[in-house]
Order: structure tokens, then sequence, then C-alpha cells
């Protein structure tokens, strides 16, 4: 199944560069602007289902790359709460004891008064997979011994969009993505995105798993002819959308 991650565009906050999260800001003139020149380039994949978070940067982001389309809205893939760091920059914050001891902490550290990032993660894994449900993909669990071709229960929806927050795709690239790598490898900027790819495993594999399917395998491997673009990646699943 294609997953294709977008993080919305500008907002007058992401300008100022402040923490934006639980603040609901609108698109400003920028981030519209953003959007239509990448629309003008294709840059946006046709998807069969389209979730965003229900933040209004979000939502409009969504309603302009995806005009006309129904939109599911889940809750649990809203932005990170940055507590008392929220809708403030590094220049009203930088002498703040609390702030140098999370810089210190490298991002690792909850956010004072708002979520930790074990915490934040767990609700988009947990909004993620309640997604991944309402577009039929499910896990199987075959016989030992079956193959590929054996597995059935193929997802009734075989792409979807998901227009979030940078953190957000954060969190599921972290846990998804392949080969690993941590939460801030996958920072992206306003209107840009991944493609990700997944495939279902058997119970003794553990759930979802990012990559084709190969029994038993426990590798990940390029999707096939249908993803061709991922062919000379050895292995990689994902791949950044065109800027």
């Amino acid at each position: 199944m294609k997953i294709y991650l977008i993080r919305h565009s500008l907002t007058a906050g992401n300008l100022e560069r402040r923490y934006i999260g639980r603040t609901d800001e609108e698109l400003c003139r920028e981030g519209r602007a953003l959007l239509d020149q990448r629309m003008k380039r294709g840059v946006y994949p046709a998807a069969d289902r389209i979730f965003t978070s229900p933040m209004k940067r979000c939502v409009q982001t969504a309603q302009i790359i995806y005009p006309g389309r129904e939109l599911a809205v889940i809750d649990a893939l809203a932005e990170c709460d940055f507590g008392r760091f929220e809708n403030k920059n590094y220049e009203e914050l930088k002498d703040r004891p609390e702030y140098q001891r999370w810089l210190e902490g490298c991002g690792t550290l909850g956010f004072p008064g708002g979520e930790s990032k074990d915490g934040f993660a767990a609700r988009i894994l947990e909004g993620f997979a309640k997604a991944l449900k309402l577009c039929g993909y499910q896990r199987t669990e075959p016989d030992a011994g079956c193959g590929a071709e054996d597995r059935g229960n193929e997802p009734e929806v075989t792409s979807a969009a998901f227009v979030v927050h940078g953190g957000t795709i954060m969190s599921i690239m972290e846990k998804y993505a392949f080969p690993k790598g941590e939460y801030y490898d996958f920072q992206i900027g306003n209107g840009e995105g991944y493609e990700l790819i997944l495939a279902d495993v058997p119970a003794s594999g553990g759930g979802l798993y990012p990559g084709s399917y190969v029994w038993g395998s426990g590798v990940a491997l390029p999707s096939g002819a249908d993803d061709g673009t991922f062919g000379h990646m050895a292995g990689k699943n994902y791949k950044t959308l065109p800027s």
C-alpha cells in the first residue's frame, strides 16, 4: 500500500519559526502561494483516500491539493502539544532555564506542560493505525508454508494521502521507514512529503511491516514492478516527493 505523508503548507507562525502545535492557525498568503507553485509542477500524487489532522492548516492544505475530495479527519494525528513553548520562538525562549534543559536533551525530553516524545508518538501511531483500518488494511495470519500469492485480504484501498504535521510525519517514519532512522532524520519543509510503502506480515512478524512482503524473511524489499521507482534503492521503502 502506498502512503503519501504531506506536511501542511506555511502559516504565519512557521514564517516566524514558532513552535506551533495546538495553536489552530490558518495558512498564510505565502503558504497558499507555495502550494500553488507545487501544484503547477504536479508534485502531489493522486490517492484513493485522504486523511487530515483536525487543524485548519492541514484541512486547508488538503482542500487545495485535493479539491472536492472527501476528507477523513483523524483527531489523533494532530501536532504535538508544545506546552509552555507553544507559539513561541527561539528568541523568546532562549533565556529560560527549562528551554535550555530541553535543548541540552537534544529534543528527547518532554515539553514542559505539554506532551512527551513517547506519548506523542504513541498517539500518532494509534491514529495512523485507525486510518489504515478505515482503508481496509489489515494484518493477515496465513497457515505456515503459504506463499505470498496465497495471503489474500488485500487492502480495499491501495493508496492514501495524509496531510498532517511535521512531527506527525516524523513519528510515522521513525516507526515504519526502512532503513531505520531517528525521529529528526525525517524532518521536511512545509508542503513537502514522503511516499512510503507498507505491506502486511503474519502474526509472528509483529504486524505491519515496511516494504514488500517476504514470508519469514524479516527484510524490507522494493515493492515490485508496480513501484519500480523504488527498485534502485536497495531495499529502501520510501522516497521524498518531488520538490
